[in-house]
């Protein structure tokens, strides 16, 4: 029996093209869901777009578009993406899919209602469109919403509600177990605080005089379900799967996911999240990305120039996990150059063509019997202590860690180069050592560089060097 691994993206928001942040998180994931392939599980991975909201209309209006017709042409781009960065999601949800979303989020309400979670009452309250939220008066700056820098609206509306409050102390409860394991610690001390000052109930509907771009309610025609409510209800589409295995989301999503959304499934009583994993924003030359600024990094022009798996190294290696990064095109060129040009693809170079010009190789099974039965320690040493640090980092979700594993060991390949000089064809067995070596550097690469993996297995059968990463100015 293979064991089921379910992993999921948040979905993301359509008012605006894809930006590298969201690339971040794509990547993160398609790592997971590739490595606990080769594994062996039997993973689904699953992505998608957030398409209904105030914010939608708005953007849509300013483009001289219906939200259909917006949403409709900013999903395909995200679609794109993850064709882009060779990402191996398994589905692709839309939350304007009638069939697909629709269905799960009506049974879930007339569940949740049933079960007395769901009441109505008039509200009036802050709202931020930016974040599509009502804010407290309290977490406000200067009056303005400290994420999107704008003055909420005051809304007042006849909604329905979910008793949130009613879930509090068991979802803390949940979570300071580790039953929901929460990444990073800080996240996980921010969200019990969050619960620890008091948690109201939280409306789960608009009215449609106000919004008319969603799920109506259903039994009442008034109302329109609001988006994050219904958002979060896509996770539960491939019912095989459930519980997810991770979440990962950014950090000003997360409370919906680790807060809301456990509740919602405990009034369902279906299984929680075992694991939220939460990645912190990417700045671009130490500023906020915005289009003000003109500094928004488009992945798809990366991605042009530089290729794919260069793109998904730097996210994943210069790019802490789960704490705010940077990106400039030097830091970008930099790494490809230092670690992916002179790095890896050299190294590869320097042992294709000592192999190609004497004719050696050997098959792995070989070579591993050779390690092992002559004791070969140094060489053994190495590669074993690279592989149990590469597997923690991985499933501590250390992506940058696994990768300086995985070129300490190319850096041991290079200084055993020059001790050892194969280019002269005196000692054989250094380039069928390095050739192993350099086999097991492309296998832990996989989750990592998939095409550039393939290419470097490619190259050790047909005993044919290419290059793998031209150098860049």
């Amino acid at each position: 029996m293979k064991n089921k691994f379910y992993i999921t993206t948040s979905i993301a928001y359509t008012n605006a093209p894809p930006h590298i942040g969201f690339a971040l998180e794509l990547v993160q994931a398609d790592v997971l869901a590739r490595y606990r392939r080769i594994a062996g599980d039997d993973v689904f991975f699953l992505t998608g777009t957030d398409e209904h909201g105030a914010k939608i209309v708005r953007a849509a209006k300013n483009a001289g578009k219906t939200p259909e017709e917006f949403t409709e042409e900013v999903s395909k781009k995200f679609k794109k993406l993850t064709e882009a960065l060779n990402l191996s999601n398994d589905d692709f949800i839309r939350t304007t899919d009638q069939k697909k979303h629709w269905p799960s989020v009506i049974k879930v309400w007339l569940k949740l209602k049933e079960n007395g979670d769901i009441y109505k009452k008039e509200y009036e309250g802050l709202y931020c469109v930016g974040c599509e939220a009502f804010i407290k008066e309290k977490d406000l700056v200067n009056g303005l919403c400290p994420l999107h820098q704008q003055k909420p609206e005051i809304i007042k509306e006849e909604n329905y509600f979910f008793r949130l409050s009613k879930y509090a102390d068991i979802v803390k409860e949940k979570i300071v177990s580790g039953e929901i394991k929460i990444v990073p610690d800080v996240r996980k001390n921010e969200i019990i605080s969050f619960i620890n000052q008091g948690l109201e109930d939280v409306s789960c509907s608009r009215s449609k005089e106000n919004l008319k771009w969603g799920i109506p309610v259903p039994e009442d025609d008034s109302q329109i379900i609001y988006i994050w409510f219904e958002a979060l209800i896509n996770y539960l589409y491939p019912k095989k799967y459930w519980p997810a295995d991770v979440h990962c989301v950014g950090k000003d999503i997360f409370r919906f996911h680790a807060l809301w959304w456990p509740a919602m499934l405990l009034s369902l009583g279906l299984p929680l999240p075992k694991v939220i994993f939460v990645h912190g924003y990417i700045a671009s030359g130490g500023q906020k990305m915005s289009k003000s600024l003109g500094n928004v990094v488009d992945p798809f022009e990366l991605v042009k120039k530089y290729g794919a798996d260069a793109v998904r190294y730097f996210l994943l290696r210069e790019i802490s996990p789960t704490e705010d990064g940077d990106y400039t095109e030097d830091k970008f060129i930099e790494r490809y150059n230092g670690d992916l040009a002179s790095g890896l693809g050299n190294l590869v170079a320097r042992v294709m063509r000592p192999a190609e010009t004497f004719n050696i190789s050997k098959t792995k099974n070989e070579k591993e019997l050779e390690i092992k039965t002559t004791h070969d320690t140094p060489l053994f040493n190495t590669l074993e202590s690279a592989k149990m640090h590469y597997k923690k980092a991985i499933e501590e979700f250390k992506f940058n860690e696994a990768l300086f594993v995985t070129w300490e060991l190319i850096s041991f390949c290079d200084f055993y180069i020059n001790q050892e000089r194969p280019w002269e064809g005196k000692n054989n067995k250094v380039i069928s050592d390095l050739l192993f070596l350099i086999e097991e550097i492309a296998n832990m690469l996989k989750p990592f560089l998939p095409e550039t993996s393939e290419k470097i297995l490619k190259q050790l059968k047909n005993k044919k060097s290419e290059p793998l990463f031209p150098r860049f100015k």
